[in-house]
C-alpha cells in the first residue's frame, strides 16, 4: 500500500486548516511553499536543521509583510505548517534562536559560514554546517540558501548590499559547504527578484485602494455640495 502523501493532500489539509480564502496577492506564495517543501519532505534525503526553519520563515515573513488582517497571516503559517507537518512553534522559535546567535556575534558567523571556523556558543549552527559539509548526497533546498542569505545579511550586511561582494560571498559559502555555488547564486538572485516584484504588487494595489478612496471622496463631496445648492435660502 502506498503512503507516500501527494501534493494534494498536503493542499487539502493546508485549507482544512485555514477554511478562508487567501489573499491573492499572496496566494501563488503559499502554494509554491506547500509544493516545494512537500517535495523535500517526501525526498527520504531531506533533513530538517534551524537553518532551513530560518530560511522558510524569512521567506513567508518577507513575502507576506501586508497581509491584511495581521491575524490571518498568523493563521496562514500555522496552517502551512499543520499541512507540511511541521510544528509551527519549533520552526518559528528555531530560526528565532539563529537569528539571536547570529546578531550576538556576526563576525564569527560569517568565519563559520565561510571557513567553517567558530566555536563556543555558536557549537550548534557549527554542528550543522559541519553536517552538510561532510553528508554525502547532502539535499541542498532553496530554503536552506534563504536562510544561509538571512544569516550573511546580518553577519555582513554591507557586502551583501553590494552586487559584486554578494557574488563573491555566496561563492565562497558554496565551496566552503561543498554544495556549489551556481545553485545559491541562481536561488537569492530569484529570491531577492521576487521581493522586488511582490512589493512593486503591493504597492500598486495600496495606489489602486487609495484612488478609489480619493474618487469616493471626491464623489461624496459632490453629492453635498449638490444637495447644498439645492436648499432654498433662508428668506
Amino acid at each position: 500500500m502506498n503512503t507516500v502523501r501527494t501534493v494534494s493532500d498536503t493542499k487539502k489539509d493546508f485549507y482544512l486548516a485555514f477554511p478562508k480564502p487567501v489573499n491573492q496577492v499572496y496566494r501563488r506564495v503559499v502554494d509554491e511553499l506547500l509544493v516545494e517543501v512537500h517535495l523535500l519532505k517526501v525526498n527520504q534525503t531531506f533533513v530538517y536543521d534551524s537553518i532551513f526553519a530560518l530560511g522558510f520563515v524569512t521567506t513567508f515573513d518577507r513575502f507576506t509583510v501586508g497581509y491584511k488582517p495581521e491575524t490571518d497571516r498568523f493563521a496562514v503559517f500555522h496552517a502551512l505548517c499543520s499541512a507540511l507537518q511541521f510544528d509551527s512553534d519549533r520552526v518559528r522559535q528555531d530560526a528565532t534562536t539563529l537569528l539571536d546567535l547570529a546578531t550576538r556575534s556576526p563576525n564569527e558567523v560569517k568565519d563559520l559560514l565561510t571557513k567553517l571556523e567558530s566555536g563556543g556558543y555558536l557549537e550548534p549552527l557549527a554542528g550543522q554546517l559541519h553536517t552538510i559539509a561532510n553528508k554525502e548526497n547532502f539535499k541542498y533546498s532553496r530554503l536552506l540558501g534563504v536562510g544561509v542569505y538571512a544569516l550573511l545579511e546580518i553577519s555582513d550586511p554591507d557586502a551583501i548590499a553590494d552586487n559584486t561582494k554578494r557574488e563573491e560571498i555566496l561563492k565562497l559559502v558554496g565551496e566552503t559547504l561543498k554544495f556549489g555555488s551556481d545553485r545559491l547564486l541562481k536561488d537569492i538572485d530569484l529570491y531577492r527578484s521576487n521581493l522586488d516584484k511582490i512589493e512593486q504588487a503591493r504597492q500598486m494595489i495600496a495606489d489602486m485602494v487609495e484612488a478609489e478612496r480619493k474618487k469616493r471622496a471626491q464623489k461624496e463631496a459632490a453629492t453635498t455640495a449638490e444637495s447644498t445648492s439645492d436648499t432654498p435660502a433662508d428668506n
